[in-house]
């Protein structure tokens, strides 16, 4: 017999070498080369799809007709607005999320709202075709138009895939589908990587809506090859709390839409239900005003949110004052803390600060700078921000209020909730004002802190 030949694959990107080492040479990750056996190119690999053209040739762009991508609707609007307006023929979507999420639960009731013209594949490869009926029939879901397919080799899919057309297809999960020319076991970076690719090329060649479903590890990100989320279209991250009944569809990639969209779902005994306002989630309304409490108007891709920014200042007994954050950078909180000191006037480096977003939300742009250092002077002064006063704006390292894109779309959002006062960057006052929200406009943090 001849031996094999062994090298050693890095499970973070996929490079791979002869010798191990403590560090990746493609990535620089430590302790992430994993010992395979080196398979043998092109020997049993599923080279075509049958019924499939391949044919291309090489055209002037200039000669390429601009068409209105067609969309398809699911049913769920809030999952139509995370993909851009609903399924692209052609797509691969990733989905990733924590086990027992609901990731499953979210595209078997996007399958049975297609209608009854579709008709979607769905191949199950964790769960066996009982337990998918018993879901099913537990979420009472017409499933007369879906088909099933319990299976994880990959050439056994396009075999079936390809011999009955489906115009949706769910591969329900990457890690579990393998292929029979490579020798590594399946959920492998090697194997990922390959039944991806397979998937994606039929997706564009036979024009039918893929969605993938993905692990993810327990930094939060989709298990397997980088690569995986550069060779898709959209790249969807399932999110929510173990101890909340709210989940939240973000899209982080999207060749078809904008990226950062949100979608914003409730589970229940009966599935998953949209949730329209979900600015209601992130607001707790107090019966009276309370200190270091402040309300901004935050943006989740095209959706203007409201979220509650809760600080706490407090004495510190230790000599080192502690810096706690839930939904912001801490690096940004301490920018933030010198920004005050230098141009507000105001030094709390003798005391313990707390940050907390509510509802679990993150910050991912600047507009709640101004809003987390009123908050943090309204606790450290103990005094309240009225409760229907509404604040957003960048803070500049010199102490200016920058303005933030989408102004005027956040005050009326603001307004639509109730609110009367707001405070926003000069760049940001609607030129015509906006009936019924009185506008408080500054330039530095000087003239916020005097407003208020």
């Amino acid at each position: 017999m001849s031996k094999q030949k062994m090298q050693y694959q890095c499970t973070a990107c996929g490079y791979a070498q002869r010798k191990w080492a403590g560090q990746c040479s493609g990535c620089g990750e430590w302790n992430t080369l994993q010992e395979i056996r080196q398979q043998q190119e092109g020997k049993g690999r599923f080279s075509g799809f049958a019924g499939v053209a391949a044919d291309s040739d090489i055209v002037p762009l200039s000669d390429v007709e601009a068409e209105e991508i067609a969309r398809r609707p699911t049913g769920l609007s809030e999952f139509d607005r995370v993909l851009g307006g609903g399924l692209v023929a052609g797509s691969a979507i990733l989905i990733g999320g924590d086990p027992g999420i609901g990731k499953s639960t979210l595209l078997l009731q996007g399958m049975a709202l297609l209608g009854e013209s579709t008709r979607p594949l769905y191949v199950t490869g964790e769960e066996s075709i009982q337990q998918v009926s018993l879901r099913a029939k537990r979420l009472k879901l017409d499933v007369g138009h879906i088909d099933i397919l319990a299976e994880t080799s990959l050439e056994n899919i396009l075999t079936q895939v390809t011999k009955h057309k489906p115009s949706v297809l769910v591969i329900d999960s990457i890690q579990t589908v393998y292929h029979d020319s490579m020798q590594s076991a399946p959920g492998s970076v090697s194997q990922v990587r390959e039944c991806a690719a397979q998937l994606v090329r039929y997706a564009k060649l036979s024009q039918t809506a893929v969605f993938v479903v993905g692990h993810v590890t327990k930094e939060g990100a989709i298990a397997g090859p980088r690569v995986l989320e550069h060779m898709v279209d959209t790249v969807l991250y399932f999110e929510g709390d173990a101890g909340s009944r709210f989940r939240v569809v973000r899209a982080i990639k999207n060749r078809f839409g904008a990226v950062n969209e949100l979608g914003v779902f409730v589970m229940t005994e009966g599935g998953l239900k949209e949730v329209h306002n979900p600015s209601a989630i992130f607001l707790s309304r107090h019966d009276q005003a309370v200190s270091g409490s402040v309300v901004m108007v935050t943006r989740e891709g095209s959706r203007p949110l409201l979220v509650e920014v809760q600080t706490l200042v407090d004495t510190s007994y230790a000599g080192q004052p502690k810096r706690v954050t839930l939904g912001i950078e801490q690096n940004r909180l301490s920018m933030l803390l010198a920004v005050l000191h230098r141009h507000g006037g105001v030094s709390i480096a003798d005391q313990d600060v707390f940050v907390n977003i509510v509802g679990g939300m993150r910050l991912s742009e600047t507009a709640g700078d101004l809003p987390v250092l009123i908050a943090l002077l309204s606790s450290f002064r103990d005094k309240p921000i009225p409760n229907d006063w509404i604040v957003f704006g960048e803070i500049g390292l010199a102490g200016e209020v920058r303005p933030v894109p989408n102004g005027e779309e956040r005050l009326r959002e603001a307004l639509k909730h109730g609110y009367k006062q707001a405070i926003v960057p000069a760049g940001n006052a609607p030129k015509q004002g906006i009936d019924g929200l009185q506008i408080n406009v500054v330039k530095t943090l000087k003239q916020a802190l005097e407003l208020l």
